[in-house]
């Protein structure tokens, strides 16, 4: 089996600590970090695009040329001579992660400006995978155009894949991310939410409650993480309850998960079942967050 795989929302120059006290520099950004992955875990038939707006500076280039090193491709990405990409560094404290942003001239707020050139970078794909922060970057007069573009691919028979990814710093007001967030689970087949973060913005009381609120908007397939703890995941009527192999040494929990939706995602397209699935995106996380950075190696 074959096919093709988008994934859209923002790349970024990416600034993570080292050992020494200084920082390297790379390119990430949670969409892409699941492309990059899904890269690594998917057969070389099955084609990884990824779809977001850059500017014409030598970084964008050298954003494009890293994308395409890891055969990703990156043809339908937007170019604006006004923009540019925007720029992270990480901070970690006993291998939990904080975020300073640089991203107010980010090309990526201007992604979906273009309707004709959306649906093109759409047409033909077998899945298609966003995020609650694509949501939040996009100006608020693309969103729902945005939300359409996807609604139509979906009837054309592409699987909508959402994580709600929920960064507040990045919205106006709780409200306003929380109506946007559902508006765009509900035009997902499958959402991959994080534990935390919707108990946190919508008062979940367990992931049970996670999952029924997803539910209660169509969502096929809901797979809730939970870190290290207990994860519980629905599709159809198929409904399980996964524990994750400890990990020993947490160094970075940058992408985690990131990296679980792609490793999810991979088996899922391979034909794997739903526990076999959760499997195989904890161990690939698990290999994640022993080691620095988003985009790490996880053949060993």
């Amino acid at each position: 089996m074959s096919g093709s795989i988008l994934s859209i929302g923002e790349c970024m120059v990416e600034l993570a600590p080292r050992d020494d006290g200084a920082y390297s520099r790379g390119f990430a950004g949670d969409t892409f970090n699941s492309a990059w992955y899904l890269r690594r875990l998917l057969p070389s038939d099955w084609t990884v695009d990824y779809f977001t707006a850059v500017g014409t500076d030598a970084l964008s280039t050298q954003m494009l040329s890293v994308m395409q090193d890891a055969g990703i491709g990156a043809d339908r990405v937007r170019r604006l001579p006004d923009r540019t990409v925007g720029l992270y560094m990480i901070e970690l404290s006993n291998g939990e992660r904080s975020f300073t942003y640089w991203r107010n001239t980010s090309a990526a707020k201007r992604l979906a400006a273009d309707r004709t050139a959306l649906a093109e970078a759409l047409a033909g794909r077998s899945l298609m995978l966003f995020s609650g922060i694509t949501m939040a970057i996009l100006e608020p007069e693309d969103r729902e155009p945005f939300l359409e573009a996807l609604k139509s691919s979906r009837v054309r028979g592409t699987t909508v894949v959402f994580d709600p990814n929920m960064r507040a710093r990045l919205w106006p007001d709780a409200e306003t991310m929380r109506k946007t967030i559902m508006s765009a689970a509900a035009v997902a087949d499958v959402v991959l939410p994080s534990f935390d973060e919707d108990q946190r913005e919508f008062g979940d009381a367990d992931p049970k409650a996670t999952i029924a609120r997803y539910r209660s908007l169509g969502v096929r397939c809901v797979v809730v993480k939970n870190g290290a703890g207990t994860m519980h995941a629905v599709d159809g009527e198929e409904d399980i309850v996964f524990e994750p192999t400890p990990v020993k040494d947490v160094v970075d929990t940058t992408a985690a998960g990131d990296s679980f939706n792609a490793g999810f995602l991979a088996a899922r397209l391979g034909g794997a079942d739903l526990r076999a699935s959760i499997e195989q995106g904890s161990r690939v996380a698990g290999k994640v967050v022993q080691q620095r950075g988003a985009l790490v190696d996880i053949d060993n």
